[in-house]
């Protein structure tokens, strides 16, 4: 039997984030703990497990409130994973994708000892995350000083054209070699869609991520239509909020890029084999989640960075580029630079955020 504990949270960002669907100020969740409640012949408990479950009600996930009801209906205990998944709802998926991190974090120990050999992957990319709109032209110089040479530039949050405009402005600033990604965030019309990709298709852009929402009318066609239409590279990412997204657009043959946000997938593990089966082309990205979700994400990245090395590919730049995010700094991840390394993951400790809620 598990002992499941859980604290809620409520952390302000060090600056408001903005989005298409508006300013984002500060992140609630929960940090979930798993611990035996039996001990072992020598009389330990074992280390143990943490998770978290980090809701984003607008990208289609359970809310924050119905997050810590699942929670609480587990009434502390379960036989295993299994059983606690059993009991908490399918359209829970940060819950059970917190609960499903704190047992992947319990039973390191255990793989770590059993392993034949050590990483090859020894860090991975990082694209670095630009601001919106005239902001982003201070913020390139610094960026490309500090290593970055991929980048994520929040796009649909300003008038199509001012954006447009600085699009060449931006571009303008990138050395040869560099990638520039475009997130709008689900934020454009049909029209205002292909007017970018239209430009998009005449510059050096990586991708093109969420050109329309994935609740618009008749989205799933449009998106399938504008990834036929235009020679640019288009990924999901809020079309991809549960286990159930990622199911349907598997079976739509989706060939684009997939933007994985691991903490938002309900049973990541048992996902990404079926994306890898697929051989999807991924990007592994941030919630704007806490240390602790940071750390699960990041375990799974660099296990399918393994994979793909494993057959003479490569993985894609991370989209974990946010950090110092918090006003508390123990709740951010490792600052990661260009790169964020291994040894740097496996040095997170969610102890000491857990300590500092109680």
């Amino acid at each position: 039997m598990w002992k499941i504990e859980h604290r809620a949270y409520r952390l302000p960002f060090r600056a408001v984030v903005r989005t298409a669907h508006g300013p984002w100020a500060e992140r609630e969740g929960w940090l979930i703990r798993v611990t035996r409640a039996e001990k072992d012949a020598a009389g330990a408990a074992g280390a143990g497990g943490w998770g978290e479950a980090a809701p984003i009600e607008w990208f289609g996930t359970e809310s924050v409130a119905e997050a810590g009801a699942a929670l609480a209906g587990l009434r502390g205990e379960a036989r295993d994973l299994a059983d606690a998944l059993a009991r908490v709802p399918a359209d829970c998926g940060a819950t059970r994708a917190g609960l499903a991190a704190a047992w992947a974090m319990a039973a390191e120990a255990d793989e770590d000892a059993g392993a034949a050999a050590g990483p090859t992957v020894k860090f991975l990319p990082v694209a670095g995350l630009l601001p919106a709109g005239r902001a982003v032209l201070a913020a390139a110089g610094p960026a490309l000083e500090l290593g970055f040479r991929v980048f994520k530039w929040k796009v649909g949050v300003g008038a199509a054209a001012d954006e447009l405009a600085l699009l060449d402005d931006l571009l303008g600033l990138l050395p040869a070699g560099a990638k520039l990604r475009l997130d709008a965030n689900g934020a454009w019309e049909r029209r205002v869609a292909e007017r970018w990709l239209a430009a998009a298709a005449e510059r050096p852009i990586d991708y093109v991520e969420q050109p329309v929402a994935p609740d618009a009318r008749g989205a799933e066609d449009l998106l399938r239509g504008l990834a036929e239409d235009y020679p640019v590279t288009l990924a999901l990412d809020e079309s991809l909020g549960g286990a159930g997204d990622i199911d349907r657009w598997l079976a739509a043959g989706w060939r684009g890029v997939w933007v994985i946000k691991p903490a938002l997938l309900g049973e990541p593990e048992k996902m990404l084999a079926r994306l890898a089966a697929a051989e999807a082309d991924l990007v592994f990205g941030s919630s704007l989640e806490t240390r602790v979700g940071a750390r699960a994400g990041l375990r799974l990245a660099f296990a399918d960075a393994e994979r793909r090395a494993a057959a003479g590919g490569r993985a894609r730049a991370l989209g974990y580029g946010v950090w110092p995010l918090f006003a508390d700094a123990r709740a951010d991840g490792p600052v990661t630079g260009a790169f964020v390394r291994r040894d740097d993951v496996a040095r997170i400790n969610p102890e000491e955020l857990w300590n500092a809620l109680g």
